[in-house]
């Protein structure tokens, strides 16, 4: 139990260290980082590589190159943005490319180091390139902001933090006991930290992209009516605190009080 106790100690003593040395640009929210992010750009690559071996690549020549054309302007944007702010360590180790894969699935990402993938299936909903550079100035805030090693980060001390906490109060406890407290713990660390924080992602990607694509010199507006599309063809979604996703409505007003401040970026 000591052995424990001194573990927990040493996990928090790292997030002080490290909490203050991370800061989301233009937010400037702190954030927990304990990965090398060169650690990270590679273990994407390699699923990156898996990606494009397992999966089909789009051979609509046009719409392939629409998402080329508009991944350029921003990730140029975002680049020169970055530079200028003395910020560019934020995307050192990034090597954009952007591809369209065939599939009829409505999604998009851009893992860290750049790479970018749309599925057919949202284009959709985009109608346009300004709708195309909504999701994708939205995804390259992802990879600029380093969600996915904070949400690395965050599971890693979790799960130390679990286990610690297990320990200690169900000390001289059964193992069936045990394993009904680890079970209570996981699910509510889940619903109290993870999920409100995966929201905390997407609003701030959200809010980034929308700068993001007004540097680009596309208009912010449009991510009001791309995301109501989504929200008009989406139904029968589960309650906001059990996804990782905030609620349309909450999502769609938070984009409208946040176009004044884009719009302050954009580019004629």
């Amino acid at each position: 139990m000591k052995r424990t106790i001194l573990r927990l100690t040493f996990i928090v003593g790292i997030v002080l260290l490290f909490f203050r040395c991370a800061t989301v640009p233009l937010t400037g929210r702190h954030q927990l980082i304990l990965f090398p992010e060169d650690q990270i750009v590679s273990m994407s690559l390699t699923s990156y590589s898996s990606f494009l071996k397992e999966n089909k690549l789009s051979t609509d020549a046009v719409n392939k190159q629409r998402i080329k054309n508009v991944g350029a302007r921003i990730s140029k944007a975002v680049e020169q943005y970055l530079a200028a702010n003395g910020l560019q360590n934020q995307i050192a180790n990034f090597e954009w490319e952007f591809n369209l894969v065939a599939s009829n699935e409505p999604n998009a990402w851009c893992m860290p180091g750049g790479k970018v993938v749309f599925y057919e299936g949202i284009l959709p909903y985009c109608q346009n390139d300004a709708g195309i550079a909504v999701v994708m100035g939205h995804e390259i805030a992802h990879a600029v902001a380093h969600h996915s090693n904070e949400r690395m980060s965050q599971q890693a001390l979790i799960q130390y933090g679990q286990a610690a906490a297990t320990e200690i109060l169900g000390h001289n406890q059964s193992d069936t006991r045990k394993a009904i407290l680890a079970a209570a713990i996981g699910m509510g660390t889940n619903v109290g930290i993870t999920l409100p924080f995966s929201r905390k992602h997407e609003y701030e990607a959200d809010h980034l992209g929308l700068i993001f694509m007004a540097m680009a010199g596309y208009d912010p507006n449009e991510a009001v009516a791309f995301w109501t599309r989504m929200a008009n063809a989406s139904a029968g979604k589960q309650p906001e605190f059990l996804s990782t996703h905030p609620a349309d409505e909450k999502r769609i007003a938070k984009l409208k009080a946040a176009i004044p401040e884009a719009l302050k970026y954009k580019k004629n």
